[in-house]
């Protein structure tokens, strides 16, 4: 395959997906009301659903997906064919326990998997939105959320769960809609991006608007596909995903089919190489303006600020917390958990906190990790007995 034959080709992939997503699709006239002050209308929401509603409509966890996931938790991927994201955690017989639960999860607003994003069509001009989508914020993410959950017609959700960016929207579904809130676990994430989090998303979207084929934003009606740009930007990504220790047992300095340097800038490093791959495979999956709108949700959010103080954004709340951790977690180290944990004390909220010590870093919450699946478990059973609810 060529490159202009690639670049159509993930140029389509892009569109289908933003327009015709292999997923249900609900459509709302009713405007999203952003935060930046503009309006949002219609909002097409995509999501998957798997487990079943009880009849009391009493069982349902939302679970929120990080930057670089989307709905497919837990079925097969419409574009990598691979395992969802979280197929580790939810299913039949695993920690949220699709034989017991009914959880939904949506692909958050910019996102470019079929809700509303900047690679969705406008219907104002029939082409994609580019930057003319408003700037959303993780606060966007939860009430366009909340207007889903409206949608399906349940009042108060069981739990809502997940793990960085998805962590963020946790806690802002807390804080947000309490009452509408039973139990929440927020894991691997804090209540406001610190500037080293910051300066790694800005080299990310630097990488993506430097490259050429970006066209100011354009490239989806102009043919083009801003590939490298975004490559370099999930590479620096993912870096921060990992913990050294991790890096080290994996990769060391072992070299990549070969047997002696090679006194030149190919992947000699066998890391070299995986970096590369994960740069090239992402951009198969990705939409580069949604990675310039989601990174920037994730920037701006400061749970905080927006209440004058993280204890304040919690106050009178009834819902159950309990909160995660990794101990060799540099992009969401414990640190912030604790202030979470800090806040959630001074509010006088039932919670629960656990640092689990591992070497995997920040995807340890994606991974085979028996202490996660083990606490997740032992919150959802002991959630759901107090909460009266009983196995379908």
């Amino acid at each position: 395959m060529n490159q202009t034959t690639l670049e159509l080709s993930i140029n389509a992939a892009a569109r289908r997906e933003a327009d015709e997503p292999r997923s249900p699709v609900v459509t709302l006239d009713r405007p999203l009301q952003l935060e930046s002050g503009s309006t949002l209308a219609p909002l097409r929401i995509a999501y998957q659903t798997y487990g079943e509603l009880n009849a009391q409509k009493s069982n349902a966890i939302l679970v929120c997906h990080a930057l670089t996931g989307d709905q497919h938790v837990a079925n097969l991927h419409p574009v990598t064919g691979k395992r969802g994201w979280w197929s580790t955690m939810v299913g039949p017989g695993r920690p949220i326990d699709t034989d017991r639960f009914f959880v939904i999860c949506s692909n958050v607003v910019g996102g470019c998997m079929g809700t509303t994003g900047p690679a969705s069509t406008n219907p104002a001009t029939g082409e994609p939105y580019g930057l003319d989508l408003p700037l959303v914020t993780i606060r966007d993410m939860v009430d366009a959320q909340a207007m889903l959950i409206d949608h399906l017609g349940i009042e108060t959700l069981f739990c809502v769960a997940g793990g960085s960016m998805g962590g963020m929207q946790v806690l802002q579904w807390a804080a947000r809609h309490p009452d509408r809130v039973f139990s929440a676990l927020p894991i691997a994430t804090a209540h406001k991006h610190s500037a080293q989090n910051i300066a790694f998303h800005e080299v990310g979207r630097q990488a993506i608007t430097a490259d050429p084929d970006w066209r100011e934003g354009r490239y989806l009606v102009e043919g083009a596909t801003p590939r490298k740009g975004l490559a370099v930007a999930r590479m620096a990504a993912h870096i921060t995903y990992l913990s050294e220790p991790a890096l080290q047992t994996k990769f060391g300095r072992n070299l990549q089919d070969r047997d002696a340097r090679t006194f030149g800038f190919d992947a000699d490093f066998q890391i070299e190489s995986y970096l590369r791959h994960q740069g090239a495979s992402f951009v198969e999956r990705f939409d580069a303006n949604s990675y310039l709108y989601v990174t920037r949700a994730m920037d701006y959010f400061d749970l905080a600020a927006d209440a004058g103080s993280l204890a304040n954004a919690f106050m009178g709340t009834k819902t159950r917390f309990c909160v995660v951790s990794f101990t060799s977690d540099w992009l969401f180290p414990t640190e912030g958990a604790r202030q979470v944990v800090h806040a959630l004390n001074a509010a006088a909220a039932n919670v629960s906190f656990v640092e689990i010590a591992t070497d995997k870093g920040h995807d340890a919450f994606l991974l085979e990790v028996p202490e996660l699946f083990a606490t997740t478990k032992g919150f959802l059973d002991a959630a759901a007995k107090t909460r009266g609810l009983t196995r379908l």
